[in-house]
C-alpha cells in the first residue's frame, strides 16, 4: 500500500479543530492497522503558530522545506480574514502540484486567492459563502453541502465538515469498513444526512434589542402550537402588524413568519430527537396540524423527511 504524504497548513489564527478533525481521521486510519497516511504539519516559516482559542501549535517545519503533498490540507479560522501573502503565494506556487487538495470552512479563502479554486465548484462555512461568492467570481459556490469534490479539489463546510470530508477521503482510500470504524470512534456518522441548512436555519437567527419582541420570540418558542400569525403576534407586542412585522424583521433580521417557522422546526426536531412521540404528535404539538405539513417543511429545510431525521438523528 503506497504511503500518503499529508500536509496539514497552519497559520496564525487557525481553527484549531479544522487541524485537529482531519488530523484524527487519518492518523485513525494509521492506527487502525492501515499505516498509509504520513502526516505533518508545516507552518509557513516553521515556527510554532497560536490558533483562534489560544492553543499554540508546533509544527513539523516549514512548508518551504516541504516535499510536495499527495494530499494538501488548508484548514480555515480567524486568520482567513486576511490571508498571510506568504501562505497565499506558496499554494500559487505548489497547491497545483499536490494530487489531491482539501480545506476546511472558510480555509476555502486562501485557495481561492490562489487561483486554485477557479472554474470550480465549492462550499465553505455557511455563514461566508456569500462573501466567497462575492470576492471571487470566478468560484462557484454552493452553500448548500456538507463538502464539494470538484475534480482533485475537495472544500468543505464550517469546523466539524472537515472530518465529513475527511472520511470520505479515507473510504476512497481505503474502503467502507476502515471508514465506518473510524466513524464509530470518534461517534460521528459516516455520511451525514442533510446539509448546511439543518445548521444554519437556526444558527442565524438573532436575538431583538427590545424587550416586547424579545418577549415574542421567547413566547414563541415555549408556544409552537399556539396562534404565531403575524396579528397575534402584533397584539401581543402592542404593536400594528405593520409596525410589528417592520420592527421584528429589522432586530432579528428575518421576518416574523420565517421565524415561527424556524422555531417550530427546531421544536419538531427536539422531539424527534429526544421523545418517543409519534411524528402526528409532534407535527401537532409543534403547530404543523399535520404529518404532512410538517414533512414538507422538514424536506424544504433540511433535505431529510421527519423519519429518516429521527432514525440518524
Amino acid at each position: 500500500m503506497p504511503d500518503e504524504r499529508v500536509v496539514i497548513a497552519v497559520f496564525d489564527g487557525v481553527q484549531s479543530l479544522d487541524v485537529t478533525g482531519p488530523l484524527e481521521v487519518f492518523a485513525g486510519a494509521n492506527q487502525a492497522g492501515f499505516p498509509r497516511y504520513r502526516i505533518r504539519i508545516c507552518s509557513i516559516d516553521g515556527l510554532p503558530v497560536r490558533s483562534s482559542s489560544g492553543l499554540q501549535i508546533m509544527p513539523d517545519g516549514g512548508l518551504d522545506a516541504t516535499a510536495a503533498a499527495d494530499l494538501l490540507i488548508v484548514p480555515g479560522g480567524a486568520g482567513t480574514k486576511a490571508s498571510d501573502p506568504r501562505l497565499v503565494a506558496w499554494l500559487r506556487e505548489h497547491g497545483a502540484g499536490a494530487r489531491r487538495i482539501m480545506s476546511v470552512c472558510t480555509g476555502a479563502f486562501p485557495l481561492a486567492e490562489a487561483g486554485l479554486l477557479d472554474g470550480r465548484r465549492a462550499t465553505t462555512h455557511w455563514d461566508h459563502c456569500a462573501a466567497l461568492a462575492r470576492r471571487f467570481p470566478a468560484v462557484a459556490v454552493d452553500p448548500e453541502p456538507i463538502f464539494v469534490r470538484d475534480g482533485s479539489v475537495a472544500t468543505s463546510a464550517g469546523v466539524t465538515a472537515g472530518i465529513d470530508l475527511a472520511l470520505a477521503l479515507v473510504e476512497e482510500d481505503l474502503g467502507r469498513d476502515v471508514a465506518l470504524a473510524i466513524a464509530r470512534h470518534l461517534v460521528m456518522f459516516l455520511r451525514r444526512p442533510g446539509g448546511q441548512r439543518q445548521f444554519s436555519v437556526q444558527l442565524a437567527a438573532q436575538v431583538a434589542a427590545r424587550d416586547p419582541l424579545r418577549e415574542i420570540q421567547r413566547y414563541a418558542t415555549e408556544h409552537p402550537a399556539a396562534d404565531l400569525s403575524i396579528p397575534a403576534l402584533a397584539r401581543r407586542a402592542n404593536l400594528s402588524p405593520r409596525q410589528f412585522s417592520r420592527a421584528f424583521a429589522a432586530e432579528v433580521g428575518t421576518p416574523p413568519g420565517r421565524y415561527v417557522d424556524r422555531v417550530r422546526l427546531e421544536a419538531a426536531r427536539r422531539l424527534l430527537e429526544e421523545g418517543r412521540s409519534g411524528v402526528e404528535e409532534i407535527a401537532r404539538a409543534c403547530g404543523y396540524g399535520t404529518a404532512e405539513a410538517m414533512r414538507r417543511a422538514f424536506q424544504r429545510e433540511l433535505g431529510v423527511g421527519p423519519a429518516d431525521y429521527r432514525e440518524r438523528f
